[in-house]
């Protein structure tokens, strides 16, 4: 007779898993929309004519550093992101669960507060580039260091990563961010397709926290360090609060529910591949050619598994390739052709760009929580991601600066804005549809690793878009 499912009292475990969601991408988003902050560490003064007009000069003169951090930040971030979710789907069988999620909430904490202290720090552009890039990817290395030794694999990856140490500051967020965001889509796939939904809807309140973190840094008229320096602290606080949360979740009647039902259903099927082996093997040198071929059972498991959403991935995987693509490489470049030096120039891209995106984004992703639609078999779905790719010649022709080939089509402020909520808005509903369908699409037991592999096509996304962002940015 089959057990009833407890009820989440008073949506706790919802809201767990929102909490974690929001510490998953927080990390990356006060790190992209600090645009300012790092851009103002990285201008070359001998570039600005000390009798020139200081914004006019600063604006035409921009150091090669200060004009590539926005795209080589995507990237460093991005291409960690895609190895250590890769390397979750191993991890996820050989450490524990409670290890990869507080190790990397902690490390990713540890981060922010390296970094809030750099801030205090005076450094010349190219010392300062060469630390902060090394810091973000560094602390997503050390959360895979800490795992594979676990395991005894540590060798070779302390290898990889002191190769990478030159170069790893943002990397370090993102490996840990990768770990953390697999393993949260793995353990919401034992949950029922609801509970996917907090974890894109904290992730998108992540960035809107962010860039109103910053608007009131402007708005408070401080100096552009002492803001940075109190929003990086403000990450480590909700950072620490993600992880008392994780602590709680194990205590919830109805996780507890779920995790001893999937632990159920895993134990069964060991039973039935004994006795399959028992009745197939007739002697005792039989029985061990059947266990040897386990793993090879496994690996074809994970691609049975693939086969039944590899749809779903690939489409993950191209909305977030056109969003990065475009986000923030080109969007905040755009200059407000309304301001005329005033104030709403100040405010055009932290308002417009990154807090306009981030909150259509995040009423995109949590719109699921009350609407699923277009189904996951409906063809609706399919042709709406692939629409998606007209905002990247949209945004391009918009009055981004500086630019060498294309003209600027839409010159007001209002078209860039419209564009931004329809793109930003069909990110986080899309998404979060493909994320939802794609561990409901395969049998129960298989949801934790259905999740793991939607998780890889999502960073796979990320990562490509991030390289594809250069590209971009140089057609404009």
């Amino acid at each position: 007779m089959a057990v009833s499912s407890p009820r989440d009292k008073y949506s706790a475990v919802w809201l767990i898993f929102f909490m974690l969601g929001l510490g998953t991408l927080l990390p990356w988003n006060f790190f992209m929309t600090a645009t300012m902050y790092f851009t103002s560490r990285l201008k070359d003064s001998s570039l600005v004519d000390s009798s020139a007009n200081q914004t006019e000069a600063a604006g035409e003169h921009r150091s090669v550093l200060e004009a590539k951090f926005n795209n080589v930040m995507t990237l460093c971030a991005m291409l960690p992101l895609l190895l250590c979710t890769c390397l979750n789907s191993f991890l996820l069988s050989l450490v524990p669960q409670r290890v990869r999620v507080m190790g990397s909430l902690l490390v990713i904490m540890f981060v922010f507060i390296v970094t809030a202290i750099i801030v205090k720090i005076p450094m010349e552009p190219l010392p300062f580039f060469s630390v902060t890039m090394p810091l973000e990817q560094c602390c997503r290395a050390v959360c895979l260091f800490i795992c594979w030794f676990v395991c005894l694999f540590v060798c070779l990856f302390v290898c990889l990563f002191v190769c990478l140490f030159v170069c790893l500051f943002v990397c370090l967020l993102t490996a840990f961010g990768a770990i953390l965001q697999g393993s949260l889509f793995g353990m919401a796939g034992l949950l029922p397709a609801s509970y996917t939904t907090p974890i894109m809807s904290g992730q998108g309140l992540a960035g809107s926290f962010a860039a109103f973190a910053m608007i009131c840094a402007i708005t408070s008229g401080s100096e552009l360090r002492d803001a940075a320096f109190g929003y990086f602290i403000t990450a480590c606080a909700v950072i620490f609060l993600s992880a008392l949360s994780y602590i709680l979740l194990p205590k919830m009647e109805f996780f507890q529910f779920y995790q001893e039902k999937n632990r159920r259903q895993r134990s069964n099927e060991e039973p039935n591949s004994i006795s399959l082996m028992n009745g197939e093997s007739t002697d005792a040198a039989d029985a061990a050619d059947a266990a040897a071929e386990q793993p090879k059972q496994q690996n074809v498991s994970m691609m049975r598994i693939f086969k039944k959403i590899w749809l779903l991935a690939l489409l993950v995987c191209f909305t977030f390739t056109v969003t990065i693509g475009t986000f923030p490489a080109i969007t905040a470049d755009t200059k407000s052709t309304l301001a005329d030096g005033g104030s709403w120039e100040l405010y055009f891209i932290p308002v417009s760009c990154f807090l306009l995106f981030n909150l259509c984004d995040w009423g995109g992703r949590s719109l699921t929580a009350v609407c699923m639609w277009p189904g996951k078999d409906s063809a609706i779905l399919p042709v709406s991601i692939v629409c998606r790719v007209v905002f990247v010649p949209l945004f391009m022709l918009c009055n981004v600066q500086p630019r060498l080939h294309l003209p600027i089509f839409f010159h007001h402020d209002g078209f860039f804005i419209v564009f931004m909520i329809l793109f930003a808005f069909s990110n986080g509903y899309l998404a979060s549809l493909c994320m939802c369908y794609g561990p409901k699409n395969v049998l129960p037991h298989e949801a934790e690793t259905a999740g793991s592999i939607m998780a890889f096509f999502l960073s796979l996304g990320l990562a490509l878009g991030a390289a594809i962002s250069f590209i971009f940015r140089a057609l404009v």
